[in-house]
């Protein structure tokens, strides 16, 4: 069997398992104003270290859920964990991640420009990239066990909370962007 048949990865746990557009809540649930500064305050300790803590996320994804690297084909073959962290362009996605939510977080008082970030981001994973929306739930927990991981300090379980609500939000907004653009489903069939 060839690395491109190799069998499918095991099943995601079900707190990941992405949902069907028509189960899709009617929007998501707004941040109080403690909860956003929760989250910029954490985050500002994260962002210190955000290139290691970027590609720490992502080779825990790929080794974790190894088909999500069939969307990146300057990587899909690279099984090695080490090999993946001095991965120039492994590196470079890793940082457009952290930017990406850097923006959200610094933004975390304007809704509208929140939407706009992430629709962004889910309209080109969608049309251009054409990953299955369901990754970036996957994407979300794995980031979330590397933030409580890394930094413990910072993240007790009541800050895990809400991180965890922001994260529902992100995927809630990326998730609106994919049915806005036409996909039918947004499930979990393709892990």
């Amino acid at each position: 069997m060839s690395r491109r048949e190799s069998p499918p990865p095991p099943s995601p746990p079900p707190q990941l398992v992405g949902v069907q557009c028509e189960d899709r809540p009617e929007r998501a649930e707004p941040l109080s104003d403690a909860e956003r500064e929760i989250i910029q305050d954490t985050w500002g300790q994260v962002y210190k270290n955000c290139d290691d803590v970027g590609v720490s996320v992502l080779i825990r994804f790929f080794v974790n859920f190894p088909s999500a690297k069939q969307y990146f084909s300057q990587f899909q073959d690279m099984d090695d964990p080490e090999e993946m962290e001095r991965s120039s362009q492994l590196r470079h996605h890793a940082r457009r991640v952290m930017n990406a939510l850097n923006t959200v977080v610094e933004n975390l008082h304007d809704p509208e420009k929140v939407s706009s970030v992430l629709a962004l981001v889910g309209k080109a994973h969608a049309i251009k990239h054409k990953v299955e929306p369901m990754y970036f739930k996957i994407l979300s927990g794995v980031m979330l066990e590397v933030l409580s991981e890394d930094f413990p300090e910072f993240f007790p379980a009541e800050v895990q909370m809400v991180w965890t609500k922001l994260m529902g939000a992100l995927y809630w907004h990326v998730t609106g962007a994919y049915t806005e653009v036409g996909w039918l489903q947004v499930s979990s069939s393709a892990v």
